[in-house]
């Protein structure tokens, strides 16, 4: 049994011989069959085999895995109109500077000095406090002016008498809490009533006249 050949003269196979079971040429797709059989076909030309596109310098591959185009989203970002900036500004409205707030200091009371007899000074620390004995008690606080030390001492009370800056009379107020009692100026003053303290003023503890003090405000 004669060989089956390409009819094609055009073609690489042409006359060569084929499987015998083959009813194509594998290169031009020609119907084969023996050759005394086959009418020469009119001559073709032989068909363009695409060429592979070569790369271009610095041009990346498209990747083997990559999506196909109709799959990728397409986001669309909106165009914004630029902004103007020069229309934007506006003047700034000039302000007259505003002076600093005065603070006045802090007011403070003259210092209350008591000048025993024997020369000893007893000063108040503050605008107030109370003038006795210190107490041999634990947990009583001592009092602002304590007299403990003094000769005849006995005859103060731990809490004698209570002085107070007073703004409004602008003085000292002293106010009698003993039991011996207080003169000022040789005056007995009334106890839980406030009395005004001067400058060079006499104060004394008791009627034996034992314990005095000179006032000094300062």
């Amino acid at each position: 049994m004669p060989a089956n050949r390409c009819p094609n003269p055009s073609c690489e196979y042409f006359n060569r011989a084929l499987p015998n079971n083959a009813k194509v040429c594998p290169w031009c797709s020609t119907p084969v069959g023996p050759v005394n059989n086959v009418v020469s076909p009119t001559p073709q030309p032989p068909p363009i085999q695409p060429q592979p596109s070569q790369p271009q310098p610095n041009q990346q591959q498209p990747s083997q895995y990559q999506r196909p185009a109709t799959d990728q989203p397409n986001y669309q970002v909106p165009q914004q109109t630029p902004v103007d900036y020069s229309t934007v500004y506006q003047p700034r409205v000039a302000y007259p500077p505003t002076p600093p707030v005065y603070t006045p200091p802090p007011q403070r009371a003259p210092v209350l000095k008591l000048v025993h007899s024997t020369g000893r000074e007893f000063n108040l620390v503050g605008e107030g406090g109370y003038i006795g004995r210190r107490s041999q008690s634990p947990g009583i606080a001592p009092p602002e002016i304590d007299l403990t030390g003094i000769p005849s001492e006995g005859i103060v009370s731990r809490r004698h008498a209570r002085v107070d800056w007073d703004w409004s009379q602008n003085s000292y107020m002293i106010v009698d809490m003993s039991t011996n009692g207080i003169y000022l100026n040789n005056n007995p003053l009334t106890p839980g009533m406030q009395y005004r303290l001067l400058n060079g003023d006499s104060v004394r503890f008791g009627q034996d006249n034992l314990v005095n003090f000179t006032v000094y405000i300062v």
